[in-house]
């Protein structure tokens, strides 16, 4: 078993034992099971999934980081969100407004443009959520 902790700057969302997690990490997808090596990880923008006692949850998450030791899974991020509380028309209305913005700054360097395109991974990650 292992101890998910997802917190954000407003509130602690998830605090429970689970069987395992899925996290977006910068550098993919990763997979944690019980005594897994220990892990810090950036987290980019996208779908965290969990599965307790044989049934799977998902949540949006933003940017943050994860950090995995001693069968505890501490997730810190800026922004995360249950199907429920996804508001698909704000989302679709984020995704449209980040979209313009990245296509009138297509000349910057991507360097600046992260943040705009961490704003589209979210509402994408969101979207897709809303869906299931």
């Amino acid at each position: 078993m292992l101890k998910l902790e997802i917190v954000t700057p407003e509130r602690k969302l998830i605090d429970a034992e689970v069987d395992s997690v899925t996290v977006p990490t910068a550098s993919g997808e990763a997979g944690i099971l019980a005594n897994h090596a220990p892990l810090i990880s950036a987290l980019k923008p996208g779908v965290l999934s969990y599965t307790a006692k044989g049934t799977s949850e998902s949540l949006a998450v933003s940017s943050g980081f994860v950090e995995v030791n001693s069968n505890v899974v501490s997730v810190l991020t800026d922004l995360a969100e249950t199907p429920d509380e996804i508001d698909t028309v704000r989302a679709r209305q984020d995704k449209e407004e980040a979209d313009k913005e990245l296509s009138a700054a297509a000349a910057a360097p991507i360097e600046e443009t992260a943040d705009i395109r961490e704003r589209i991974e979210f509402a994408q990650a969101k979207l897709g959520l809303a869906r299931k």
